[in-house]
């Protein structure tokens, strides 16, 4: 019975903690609010997570952005974009998103891509495994970005970059 108790507790704060990670980062709900972020974020990857906030993949990316957000902060901001707001649709198709969560990485206004084995450069599709995969990328991302580059290497091993089958229309 006292196992039981413990599980049902620590699942319900598993659960809080999950919830609490949205609420720590920004939450752009508008196309005026992107631009800013995206424009006025200068010498930082902008990392932008489409996705929804009931969605339990995007709950573990959340968790995953909030604890490294301050290990980051001195090269990346982080901001949470709910895709099923009316105003973000713009984004949403001008990037093609079609799966939940996807990550959009910028610097210094340009938007950065990154070669990570799959047929998509231009966003992350699916959560990282650990906080480390995901500061190894966006560090990767930053050293290629103050290099110059527009697109970058994924650091990560192969078995750790989520796989998607990708269909493209008309062709």
């Amino acid at each position: 019975m006292f196992s039981q108790a413990f599980r049902r507790t620590a699942y319900a704060q598993c659960i809080l903690e999950r919830e609490m990670a949205s609420v720590l980062l920004p939450t752009l709900t508008t196309k005026r609010e992107i631009d800013t972020i995206i424009r006025d974020t200068l010498d930082k990857v902008v990392v932008l997570r489409f996705g929804r906030a009931s969605d339990a993949s995007c709950l573990q990316l959340d968790d995953i952005l909030a604890k490294t957000s301050r290990d980051v902060s001195r090269f990346a901001t982080i901001g949470l974009v709910d895709e099923e707001a009316e105003e973000v649709k713009v984004y949403v198709e001008y990037f093609d998103i079609t799966l939940m969560p996807a990550i959009v990485f910028f610097f210094n206004a340009h938007h950065m891509k990154m070669d990570s084995g799959t047929a998509d450069h231009t966003k992350w599709i699916g959560s990282f495994h650990s906080k480390h995969d995901f500061i190894d990328v966006v560090e990767a991302i930053f050293r290629g970005a103050m290099k110059g580059k527009l697109i970058v290497t994924c650091p990560l091993p192969p078995e750790r970059i989520p796989r998607f089958q990708l269909l493209f229309k008309d062709v």
